[in-house]
């Protein structure tokens, strides 16, 4: 079983790849679409779930998504279609970070997906490229809420805390207009639906010969969470303009 898959199982009772409940989705995207008829781009969209919720709550947003996951893309076509809202939407199989359009949008979309870029600064010059004047960014990653172990910055990387991860995105020259930071529950929540509905997918497939693994990456992953970065990893969605905008 690959990655992808591991993926799909995974966040199958959280179609939000975060670590953020419906109430703070629909209040970011609602900050992000004040008009309702922007036009919306998702850089690494996985199945699209951002790009969905916007086009069912907006009927004049236009949207677009890039990822390099085609079973994903398949995924967000076929929702589409049956929410009928597939006249509204693009997706693009490809490199998120070599995406190029010929047109500028009103709200740029990456959250949870900054690995794509090399991190959280990378995807704010890439996003950057695609915003047309006036434009937001929405932006979601995480960060240190205390110091890591070694341990947790091996699985998660090189973070910092938040009040240095605004800094640098100010340095960046962008101007925070909105933020939402995830709840304990919401990181609970997120990480036991995932280790969760992996688990769940492997005890109910005993036969298959992904099982066993997919158990067993259930079982490391819960393991590493509660030991390893459950107390010291926090997630950090921003709403951004281009500073002097």
């Amino acid at each position: 079983m690959d990655r992808e898959q591991i993926s799909r199982h995974a966040h199958a009772d959280h179609p939000i790849a975060a670590p953020l409940d419906d109430d703070s989705v629909r209040h970011l995207l609602e900050r992000g679409l004040s008009r309702g008829a922007e036009r919306v781009l998702d850089l690494g969209c996985g199945g699209g779930e951002w790009l969905l919720r916007a086009l069912t709550t907006h009927p004049r947003v236009r949207a677009e998504g890039v990822d390099i996951s085609a079973s994903s893309l398949a995924h967000a076509r076929e929702t589409a279609r049956r929410l009928g809202v597939e006249d509204r939407l693009a997706l693009h199989h490809q490199d998120a970070a070599h995406f190029a359009s010929s047109h500028t949008f009103d709200l740029v979309l990456c959250v949870g997906a900054t690995h794509a870029f090399g991190g959280l600064l990378p995807t704010l010059a890439a996003a950057r490229k695609h915003l047309a004047p006036g434009g937001l960014v929405l932006v979601g990653d995480g960060f240190w809420e205390r110091d890591p172990s070694p341990e947790a910055v091996e699985l998660l990387g090189e973070l910092a805390d938040l009040p240095t991860t605004l800094e640098r995105v100010v340095a960046d020259g962008w101007t925070p207009v909105h933020g939402h930071i995830s709840t304990r529950r919401e990181l609970d929540d997120y990480e036991w639906a995932w280790t969760g509905s992996l688990a769940s997918w492997a005890l109910d497939h005993p036969t298959d010969p992904d099982s066993a693994q997919a158990l067993e990456t259930a079982t490391v992953h819960r393991a590493q969470w509660l030991r390893d970065y459950r107390d010291t990893l926090g997630f950090v969605c921003l709403v951004l303009r281009p500073t002097g905008d």
